[in-house]
């Protein structure tokens, strides 16, 4: 993680808009393409109107709070003959099919739930777990629970509860960690990837000792796929030396009374340096990080607010800021959908669509390649990727077109393209320019806008496409017959559509 090498020298104070720096369609769209996946132009033009751009995150944040994690499941707590059971009475439905399930799910709460679901799949790519390797549906379910609970709570809960849930016993062998074989990878990982980072503030001894802390949760009870839960009988009861302190530590004593009483600081600098990088820039700005870790020790480890002063700030809505992290697959197709608002045909499973396109290039839901996770930004493209991205986003555009291509139109009709210092709050493209009708289309989907003449011309010739020139111009002969009530804007928008797929600024967010 590169840091203190940005241009970026905004403060955490919140961005107040005003007339040299207005809140405008640019920074609404950079804002819910990173806090969630994307805004409809209803949702820009009412934050436009709004012109309050901390009020708009606060309510944001407040809703995701106010989720309730999905109801399980009718297989949320089977075990394995329950499920050997159902694939008797269906062949059908095998263990994958019930997998290939719950992905769906995180794909349709991807799409819907803004924030608390962003945030569910940045901690699936934290606390990483890959059901490959657990492979119980149940288990999958029980995971997705716990990081839809804890995605906006309190990170030492979260932590606490994910440590002792069977999918991560499992998949970093909690469940054979007992006191004449204390196994050492989840110490291991606890400390290296999910609170503090690599060799920082603990040793290898420390790890052992940690180990012999979080013995004793092997307890199956002889139920493949049932609970895993604690065996006093499995305990080390040894004295345990960790960070320079001894006792008989257990499990609560560990979480609670060493890792998060005498490392806060080690904890809240890693935790914020992640939300950093992911949701601001790759490159990380170690002097923000350190008063957004603040925050986070000041509020007790909870993680909304964080979330409000990092959302709110200056630092965030900088142009540095804006259009520098590469799209992973799921933020390219959702984003993109739920941008143009587009119906598609009832034939075409949107959906399943985006799961098998994000499995395709990478980012299985819930199955990321190992415990380190996705490492995301550059590593999204290569290219072979890159053509299937636009094939993918070019799929979007057909099956919309194929369904209803009066909404392309409507589309542009509706685009809004204003700021709130300018009055221009009506959200209703009403030019006969085609030169600020492209501009405006351009800007509405590239991060930065257009700053390369070239990629605006390509953009313009393929828009006007082979109607005369004299379309667009005003003249003795022939004034204004392209306007924006011309039918034709249906075929030029999906054209330009399908060129703007294809721009490298495309895949920036």
């Amino acid at each position: 993680m590169a840091s203190d090498i940005t241009c970026n020298l905004a403060t955490l104070e919140p961005y107040v808009p005003s007339g040299t720096n207005p809140w405008n369609v640019s920074k609404i769209n950079h804002l819910y393409r990173r806090i969630a996946f994307g805004a409809t132009k209803a949702e820009v033009i009412d934050a436009l109107n709004q012109n309050n751009p901390s009020a708009l995150v606060d309510a944001l944040i407040d809703e995701a709070l106010a989720m309730a994690p999905n109801p399980a499941p009718v297989y949320g707590f089977w075990d394995r003959d329950q499920f050997e059971a159902a694939e008797m009475a269906n062949e059908e439905n095998d263990t994958g099919f019930y997998r290939r399930e719950g992905k769906l799910q995180m794909i349709n709460d991807l799409v819907q739930n803004k924030v608390r679901d962003r945030l569910t799949l940045f901690w699936s790519n934290h606390f990483v777990t890959e059901d490959d390797e657990y492979r119980s549906p149940a288990y999958q379910y029980q995971y997705y629970n716990l990081l839809q609970l804890h995605g906006l709570g309190n990170f030492r809960d979260f932590v606490y509860d994910i440590g002792i849930s069977s999918p991560m016993l499992v998949y970093l062998n909690g469940d054979r960690n007992t006191r004449d074989r204390p196994n050492e990878n989840y110490a291991r990982e606890l400390y290296e990837l999910f609170t503090m980072g690599v060799d920082n503030g603990y040793t290898e001894t420390d790890i052992i000792e940690t180990a012999k802390a979080l013995t004793g949760w092997v307890e199956t009870n002889d139920i493949p796929w049932g609970p895993i839960v604690f065996n006093p009988g499995q305990f080390s009861n040894d004295t345990k030396t960790i960070f320079g302190q001894s006792g008989n530590f257990g499990y609560d004593e560990l979480i609670d009374d060493v890792l998060f009483a005498q490392r806060p600081q080690e904890i809240a600098t890693f935790i914020c340096g992640k939300l950093y990088t992911y949701f601001v820039s790759p490159t990380c700005s170690d002097a923000i990080v350190a008063e957004m870790a603040q925050t986070f020790i000041d509020n007790n480890f909870e993680i909304a607010p964080v979330l409000r002063q990092l959302f709110k700030s200056e630092h965030f809505f900088d142009q540095e800021a804006i259009g520098v992290i590469i799209k992973s697959p799921c933020d390219l197709l959702i984003s993109f959908s739920n941008e143009t608002d587009f119906t598609y045909p009832a034939t075409f499973s949107y959906l399943e669509e985006v799961r098998d396109f994000t499995d395709r290039l990478g980012q299985d839901m819930l199955n990321p390649f190992d415990v380190a996770g996705w490492q995301g930004d550059e590593d999204w493209i290569s290219p072979d990727y890159l053509i299937l991205r636009w094939d993918n986003a070019t799929s979007l555009i057909t099956q919309a077109s194929s369904e209803n291509q009066d909404q392309f139109r409507n589309f542009v009709l509706g685009l809004p393209i204003g700021t709130a210092a300018d009055g221009n709050l009506e959200g209703t493209m009403a030019s006969t320019d085609v030169e600020i009708v492209v501009k405006a289309i351009l800007d509405y989907f590239f991060s930065r806008g257009v700053s390369d003449p070239l990629i605006y011309e390509e953009a313009l010739a393929v828009f006007k496409g082979d109607l005369p020139e004299s379309y667009f111009e005003a003249g003795a002969t022939a004034p204004n017959i392209w306007t924006l009530d011309n039918p034709l804007l249906n075929d030029q928008f999906i054209a330009l559509l399908r060129y703007i797929v294809y721009v490298p600024e495309f895949q920036l967010k």
